[in-house]
């Protein structure tokens, strides 16, 4: 027999919100993890497969996009086969990829098994916010979206914490097969706590070509990126890569327009809250996923971190998050929510500023504590962005709204970590060249690196010959060393400007939460009809 959510809360009471909860964060937790666990494990993978950065940024890549595409995906699965259903095959796929990435022998498999990871996560992440949206009335979803956080921002903390220990305690299979053991226990109480599908009349036809031409987009636009300059900006591959996504996009929103039932619901969009929420979203994801990509993959290579460490670094952040969500979540209940996000972007975006001028003296410390700050702003904005923008929205595009803002987020996401890892290459470039200029006979201190490990290689009896091309080797090194270095002191300073831009949408929200307020205020009661005597009934979900 189908049971709804009112059969549910009439089932096990007030606790049904509670038990509801504990499932979709499990699950949330679950794939969320698998977000960045995997980043720290890059380095390996790269070695083992012997791929560059350009292959290894899409084990990143492929999941965000994936996760992307089938978010617009979840109403339809939830319409067509309910809560429940969607959550538990979702979970399927996702242990099944998990599975896959484990066993797979070729960087082709792992990218795929990242893409079919990040597919299932489309589904569980919006369904999560969706649930516990529909179990909690309005005053108390900030404090919802304070658990929801949980599993969407703490996991990916926590995560590269737990990869690094795999890592280094195993190898780097072992970040896949974690995902399958927690994965399992999210799927029994699904199977009890959470509803059947509530629609009636037959299922309603996916829109397939809405969803072609998203992912159409998204491949071409995120592979001419990630090889534009391996392959050259302007050569007609990339072109060739750009015109189809640019076409791609277009031929969406149109079809999106004039398809009665869209995967994307454009015009929740029409809503100026919701709107400059996405804003916020888009930007908040570029930042949170850009960050995660760009720390671990630093330490490691620049620093000299182990797996462990590199995730260790992390950990002061994830604490301090996980104290503060809750708090943030209730805040967003009895403050306009852009003040909290108009804080975050700015406390994020000083601490990212503030490694300007790290280098391979950095100690350990400092480093922690500068992430650790910009997770807190991270915190701030989280409960925030999602009260604001679902509580713009009329109940009847509550489902559509839910999937919008957390594709915006991926999106944001998607296109963070894949721009910065082209920036980073060609900041890498850049300053080889210039550095590589000033290595002329008339620098003292190129000619003094030279002359001592001219001494160097003589005692460790190397002739003339192999000393002079071993001191050249050794200086290129140095040079290719410190290239990076720079190039990854621009990528902090560029995601810390994106997010003081954040600070324009995070206003307009403001301004509109606002206006919103000052009409409400200004609306005249309704007359009181005879036998009415006190306020109107609230569904039992909503109680």
């Amino acid at each position: 027999m189908s049971r709804t959510i009112d059969d549910l809360f009439d089932q096990y009471g007030p606790s049904y919100r509670w038990l509801a909860t504990a499932v979709v964060i499990l699950g949330t937790l679950t794939t969320a993890l698998s977000t960045t666990i995997v980043n720290v494990a890059i380095p390996d993978i790269m070695g083992a497969f012997g791929v560059g950065q350009d292959m290894g940024q899409w084990m990143s890549t492929a999941f965000l996009a994936a996760n992307t595409a089938t978010m617009l995906a979840n109403a339809w699965c939830v319409q067509s086969f309910g809560p429940r259903s969607t959550y538990v095959g979702a979970m399927l796929l996702f242990i099944g990829a998990s599975v896959l990435g484990g066993l797979g022998n070729d960087i082709n498999v792992l990218i795929l098994a990242r893409a079919l990871q990040g597919a299932a996560a489309g589904l569980i992440q919006p369904l999560a916010m969706l649930i516990m949206f529909r179990v909690f009335p309005p005053d108390q979803r900030g404090n919802a979206m304070g658990y929801f956080g949980i599993g969407v921002i703490m996991a990916p903390a926590f995560g590269p914490t737990l990869g690094g220990i795999l890592v280094d305690e195993f190898n780097w299979r072992a970040v896949f097969f974690i995902a399958p053991l927690v994965g399992s226990l999210a799927i029994v109480p699904a199977l009890a706590f959470l509803p059947d599908r509530e629609e009636e009349g037959p299922i309603q036809r996916f829109d397939w070509i809405g969803f072609v031409l998203l992912s159409v987009f998204l491949l071409t636009v995120l592979t001419g990126f990630s090889n534009g300059q391996k392959l050259g900006w302007h050569s007609d591959t990339i072109l060739g890569y750009f015109a189809i996504a640019g076409t791609s996009a277009c031929a969406f929103l149109a079809w999106e327009l004039y398809n009665p039932r869209p995967l994307l619901q454009l015009r929740v969009y029409a809503y100026p809250g919701f709107a400059a929420a996405a804003g916020v979203a888009f930007i908040f994801g570029a930042g949170l996923f850009g960050s995660t990509y760009l720390i671990p993959l630093f330490v490691q290579l620049q620093l000299g971190y182990t797996p462990t460490l590199s995730g260790v670094l992390l950990m002061p952040a994830g604490l301090v998050m996980g104290a503060l969500f809750l708090p943030a979540g209730r805040l967003s209940d009895r403050f306009s929510p852009h003040w909290a996000i108009m804080l975050g972007f700015t406390i994020f975006a000083l601490a990212t500023l503030a490694l300007f001028d790290i280098d391979v003296d950095t100690n350990f410390w400092t480093l922690a504590m500068l992430i650790l700050l910009g997770r807190v702003g991270l915190t701030l904005i989280m409960p925030s962005v999602s009260v604001g923008a679902m509580n713009a929205l009329p109940n009847s595009l509550m489902n559509q709204g839910s999937g919008a803002i957390n594709f915006t987020r991926q999106l944001g996401g998607a296109f963070g970590v894949n721009l910065l890892a082209v920036y980073l290459g060609q900041r890498t470039a850049f300053h080889a060249d210039k550095l590589a200029a000033t290595q002329v006979p008339d620098n003292a201190t190129t000619q003094q690196i030279l002359a001592t490990m001219h001494q160097l290689f003589a005692r460790a009896g190397l002739g003339e010959i192999a000393q002079a091309a071993s001191a050249r080797q050794f200086l290129s090194q140095v040079i290719a060393a410190k290239a990076s270095l720079f190039s990854f002191r621009d990528a902090f300073i560029v995601v810390g400007l994106v997010f003081l831009l954040g600070l324009v949408p995070a206003a307009v929200l403001g301004y509109v939460v606002s206006g919103r307020r000052n009409r409400k205020e200004l609306r005249p009661a309704p007359p009181s009809q005879p036998g009415e005597g006190g306020p109107a009934s609230v569904p039992t979900s909503a109680t």
